[in-house]
């Protein structure tokens, strides 16, 4: 395999190729028909990790809401910008971005830890919680598993990934003081020569009034 890579890196040298191999999740689709049908008119949306900008940016601010994608990738960023303008994109890592507390409606994160370590995780999860106004929503996806920087190939590139088991994200997006609402679990094969299919969990949460 190629010299890892950070998760910018990865992320800027892939490109438009994450959509092509990556744009039409059905998990990820089950995500937006769950936040677009609770969400209130104009609701104040999060979308981090937000890559290309599509299905999650395009979709919730042609529903009308407020959205703001943040993305490590400056490359990432550049193509969201361009496929949703009515969205703001900003370049960002999770860890370090900073939000008032009780800002958003609803907050989604779709396939954006994979690359941090557990610990990291637990704490973003607390940052979100913190940010999601009372009665928000949170939608979380991930590739679910026991693992932790263990090394892949990833569209060619090398790169570190950590997850949790299913069970045990649904106890962390509860530790950090969270309703799990519903899950969900699918098995999705890329659309790329040579990929695996991979199973992807959907954990859908509310903050308590």
């Amino acid at each position: 395999m190629s010299e890892e890579l950070t998760t910018a890196e990865l992320f800027d040298a892939i490109g438009a190729r994450y959509e092509e191999a990556f744009g039409h999740r059905p998990v990820v689709e089950a995500a937006m028909r769950e936040l677009l049908a609770v969400l209130p008119p104009s609701a104040r949306v999060l979308d981090v990790g937000s890559g290309t900008g599509r299905p999650a940016a395009a979709e919730l601010a042609a529903a009308g809401h407020r959205v703001t994608g943040i993305d490590v990738s400056a490359e990432m960023v550049r193509i969201a910008r361009g496929q949703v303008p009515s969205a703001e994109f900003v370049q960002a890592d999770v860890r370090e971005w900073e939000s008032d507390p009780g800002t958003w409606d609803a907050v989604c994160a779709f396939f954006s830890f994979v690359q941090l370590p557990r610990a990291e995780t637990e704490q973003v999860l607390g940052r979100i919680a913190g940010w999601l106004a009372p009665g928000g929503r949170f939608a979380l996806v991930t590739v679910p598993a026991d693992i932790e920087d263990v090394p892949i190939d990833f569209l060619g590139h090398s790169i570190r990934v950590t997850s949790f088991p299913a069970d045990a994200l649904a106890d962390r997006v509860r530790a950090a003081g969270l309703e799990v609402t519903g899950t969900r679990a699918e098995t999705f094969e890329p659309d790329k020569p040579g990929a695996e299919p991979e199973e992807h969990l959907l954990i859908l949460a509310r903050k308590p009034v």
